[in-house]
């Protein structure tokens, strides 16, 4: 007997009752990027493992632990996207779409890291991925987390925390990380083995470090923040004051990297209380340098990535539920009634509504199956409304009486 197929460790099915909430996520931010300027882009979830070596960076977490690399039968390494941002950056530079100047552009689709599964992170997750190319400015940094926090609004997502921070430029960085592994080296007796490897490859990521035992030797660690310079400070004080005119709140995390190697300047997350220790649902920043990096010529950009599976936690423990129930179900008894519900459904759906039409069973087992389908209203033909080509219309939710009418009196009454 052959082994029972299932789905890959981490890589999770989407089943018909979890779609309805997936469904109103992902329209809501449709809705709301397009209020924004914003227009649909797609990227393949296949590219050339050198475009995430060099956007990423050899020495980040994702690019050495975590990325599913393989070669083609032409022997080309190729890797399955562990982000979206490098891929839009690599398309934007292919196909000139910044002839005509700065764009706004979001994306959706699967994304695909080799980690250890948990709760809200997935070998294979879902996510939005929205890029402002060509924007030099702190206003679209603002611009970013403003949209985000009226998309929490329209979800009913109360409680969610914008923290923010500046990582400066170049060399702002590289004066702090001179101080900082000195300080690092110091007490390397207290850094734990991650934290040890990345003071020689990423000192900057140790300050993001989750680990209790580390939190009092990261907090006395020198701040970024007393290194930015002329520029990057500049760029860091309108991005506040553009947030406070907003009447956005905020919270200045001096412990705020991020993961990538392309950021500069401003850096960003949203945070929820609601989901335990993975609790950013929403982040990104400033990435200045990335199209040159990539082959592009020098071109400014800001962007954030959105895990869908985090945000769904957040609306679940929020409360919020979303069911795409059918307007109508059609059920019917005997032969003239069967080829009379074909035609009363398709009139039904030309007028708009969401019909489902009844495959047969006795006309008991058919009424179970409009109720349980959450239809507000059951569609009833039998021998009678064959003949005088009416139809019975049972409410099924709430007050209200059966009657017969005709059809287009039907549909202006579901309506």
């Amino acid at each position: 007997m052959s082994a029972k197929l299932q789905a890959i460790r981490g890589m999770e099915d989407v089943l018909p009752d979890a779609s309805p909430l997936w469904e109103k996520f992902e329209g809501a931010c449709r809705e709301v990027f397009e209020q924004y300027g914003y227009v649909n882009m797609r990227t393949p979830i296949v590219e050339p493992t050198a475009l995430f070596v060099r956007g990423l960076g050899e020495v980040t977490d994702i690019v050495e632990k975590e990325m599913y690399v393989f070669d083609d039968r032409n022997g080309e390494s190729l890797a399955l996207r562990p982000e979206a941002t490098a891929g839009i950056v690599r398309a934007a530079i292919e196909h000139n779409l910044l002839y005509n100047g700065p764009m706004r552009v979001w994306t959706a689709g699967p994304i695909f890291r080799y980690e250890r599964p948990q709760k809200g992170r997935y070998r294979q997750f879902h996510q939005f991925d929205v890029e402002a190319l060509g924007f030099e400015g702190p206003d679209v940094d603002a611009e970013q987390m403003v949209m985000l926090a009226r998309l929490w609004k329209s979800l009913g997502i109360p409680r969610v925390e914008l923290q923010v921070n500046s990582i400066g430029d170049p060399a702002d960085r590289k004066a702090h990380r001179e101080k900082l592994v000195a300080y690092l080296g110091k007490h390397e007796a207290g850094l734990d083995e991650d934290s040890r490897r990345r003071l020689r490859t990423n000192p900057l990521r140790i300050l993001d470090s989750k680990n209790p035992a580390m939190q009092e030797l990261i907090e006395g660690a020198p701040r970024l923040a007393d290194h930015l310079g002329d520029a990057s400070a500049a760029h860091f004080e309108s991005l506040k004051e553009l947030l406070e005119r907003s009447g956005l709140a905020y919270q200045v995390n001096h412990r705020l990297v991020r993961g990538l190697d392309y950021y500069n300047r401003t850096v960003f997350e949203f945070v929820s209380p609601d989901i335990g220790a993975q609790s950013t649902i929403a982040g990104g920043g400033r990435y200045d340098a990335l199209f040159e990096q990539l082959g592009g010529k020098p071109t400014t950009a800001c962007g954030f990535g959105m895990g869908i599976e985090r945000v769904l936690l957040v609306l679940a423990a929020a409360g919020v539920k979303a069911r795409n129930e059918p307007d109508a179900f059609v059920v019917h008894a005997g032969e003239a009634a069967e080829l009379m519900a074909w035609k009363v459904g398709e009139r039904l759906r030309d007028a708009g509504l969401a019909v489902v039409l009844g495959a047969g069973g006795s006309f008991k087992s058919q009424m179970k199956k409009a109720d349980a389908s959450g239809a507000r209203y059951a569609v009833i033909l039998g021998e009678d409304e064959a003949a005088s080509d009416r139809i019975t219309l049972k409410p099924l939710r709430g007050a209200g009486e059966q009657r017969t009418l005709a059809l287009n009196e039907a549909i202006e009454h579901i309506r």
